[in-house]
């Protein structure tokens, strides 16, 4: 009885958490809004670990290829 009344205090928290961080009824977002979410901290890594220079190795190999 008692792991009964603990599973429905753990039920009813879920429950108030999710009405304050709101319900998002199709779980998609538009692609627009996930870029803006993710481009601040893909460009913060790349700067951190030098991750420029491995983007313009890569992409001035894509472009060796496709010139020949």
């Amino acid at each position: 009885m008692a792991d009964s009344a603990g599973r429905a205090a753990e039920r009813s928290q879920g429950h108030r958490l999710a009405g304050v961080f709101g319900d998002r009824p199709s779980g998609t977002r538009h692609p627009l809004v996930a870029a803006a979410m993710v481009l601040p901290l893909a460009t913060l890594l790349a700067v951190v670990f030098g991750g420029w220079d491995a983007v313009v190795i890569q992409a001035s190999s894509v472009a060796g290829m496709l010139g020949h």
